[in-house]
């Protein structure tokens, strides 16, 4: 019967919990048009973040590098190890719901002498030798389980839950992130090789051209100042190549950074690749909620749940607190009769808290809670509308950048062209040096520029995938 009676204190206490007072979650409403710029709503369309980022980056030796970032890369091991702490937490904050259970033994052993005997009254006659006490005593019990009537303990479990969540998106997010820098950092260091080659080459030319002016200037076919002006462009171009030198071996430094290591040498690029990095083009014509997958906006809107729990544990705190400890247990004078009929005993001890004057502490905590569920959904929004700017940007450059890359390469061939007649003209004498010159500085540039275009086409893709959410298959 005393058993039956605990069971049953303790079952109506553990389904007791029923109250909650954390507002009913509902997700804000998109702060951005409904579709994305350019595109329409197409339900056959794939969601960019399902593309694996091992079918979107095409390139071999990048494909390599990717995978020894997310083996190395010390921020992401970050991003892994405040997932382990969020899990933690939440492990934690949830155990609290249900009651700690333990279990205690003890043993006492006490000799009493004759005179403490009379001391305490008893009788002593025929008590010749110290009388010894034994006792043994044995328990299993709750202490102090408080039960969540009205929801605190749980819309604390709550939150951590979903701090938990909002790590393991930090986690994606930082994924995407790495993954998209190293392939920008990739591309980036064959942009300047390819530009390095072409300012290496530019030498060569300026080079040829101060020997022939040289040479013109010796036969008295030219003047001194050709020979200044090739000079000038010759000098030029070789501090322009040891700039552009620079720049590669700082382009290594900072992949190493990424991959964490040093990257094999059988792994860096050799100038930007003739086809691309990446698939052709993703799927665009999506309507806005796609953003919702991004993992950013996905930690938002984890980080807006947690806020939206804490209101409800800062509204259960006006409530009592209700607390049980309670103990089954034996007792007995000798260890083999300790778990004998007629030793057992049982205890309850139900006990209840309720504040009366905090000076306003629980109501401030409340509005602090509140104040923070408002910032939480500032937060979200301009996750949102920052994703969606991101988007639309780099969709307005991929709408132009085919037509900057064809009228890019265009100049490139009639800077050549031009270079080439001149170059005929002047040897023949029909026009100055200058003019040879200046068609050696268009072509130059136009050079230059276009291996920029190309790094943007290609690292346009890179953003596109980034900005929609990307794949972490």
């Amino acid at each position: 019967m005393r058993r039956t009676t605990l069971s049953l204190t303790l079952t109506a206490a553990l389904t007791l919990g029923g109250c909650d007072f954390a507002p009913h979650y509902v997700r804000p409403a998109l702060p951005v048009p409904p579709t994305l710029p350019a595109a329409s709503p197409d339900p056959s369309a794939v969601d960019p973040a399902d593309v694996a980022w091992r079918d979107f980056f095409t390139e071999p030796r990048l494909q390599k590098l990717i995978e020894l970032a997310l083996a190395n890369n010390r921020d992401l091991r970050i991003a892994v190890a405040n997932v382990a702490q969020s899990r933690a937490q939440f492990g934690e904050r949830k155990a609290e719901l249900f009651p700690t259970i333990s279990a205690s033994g003890s043993a006492t052993f006490e000799k009493q002498s004759r005179g403490q005997l009379a001391t305490q009254g008893v009788p002593t006659s025929g008590v010749s030798t110290p009388r010894r006490i034994d006792i043994y005593q044995g328990s299993i019990g709750i202490s102090s389980w408080e039960i969540d009537l009205f929801g605190r303990l749980r819309n604390q479990s709550k939150e951590a839950f979903e701090t938990y969540l909002a790590s393991e998106e930090a986690r994606n997010a930082a994924q995407v992130l790495l993954i998209s820098e190293v392939a920008t950092a990739y591309l980036t260091l064959g942009a300047d090789q390819a530009g390095l080659a072409v300012a290496t080459a530019t030498v060569t030319s300026n080079r040829t051209m101060l020997d022939l002016a040289r040479t013109r200037l010796k036969v008295g076919t030219a003047s001194e100042l050709d020979v200044r002006q090739a000079q000038t462009s010759y000098e030029s171009a070789l501090a322009d190549s040891a700039r552009r030198k620079t720049l590669v071996a700082q382009d290594l430094n900072a992949l190493q950074l990424l991959v964490g290591a040093a990257p094999p040498a059988e792994l860096l690029p050799n100038g930007l690749p003739e086809n691309g990095a990446t698939i052709p083009h993703l799927p665009v014509a999506l309507p806005s909620m796609v953003l919702l997958r991004r993992p950013d906006i996905a930690e938002a809107e984890h980080k807006l749940r947690a806020a939206n729990a804490d209101i409800g544990a800062a509204r259960a705190a006006f409530f009592p607190t209700i607390s049980l400890t309670a103990a089954l247990g034996t007792l007995s004078p000798a260890l083999s009769g300790l778990f004998g009929s007629g030793n057992g005993n049982w205890s309850v001890e139900p006990q209840a808290t309720l504040p009366i004057f905090d000076f306003g502490k629980n109501a401030a905590n409340l509005r602090y809670s509140k104040a923070s569920r408002d910032v939480a959904i500032a937060q979200y929004e301009k996750a949102i509308q920052t994703g969606f700017k991101e988007v639309a940007d780099a969709l307005a450059q991929r709408a132009t950048i085919g037509d900057q890359l064809a009228a890019q390469t265009g100049l490139q061939e009639a800077a050549a062209a031009s270079l080439r007649l001149s170059d005929l003209r002047y040897r023949t004498g029909v026009d100055p040096f200058l003019t040879v010159l200046d068609a050696q500085r268009t072509l130059y540039s136009a050079q230059q520029t276009l291996v920029t275009t190309r790094l943007t086409e290609q690292s346009n893709m890179v953003e596109l995938y980034r900005s929609l959410g990307g794949g972490l298959r």
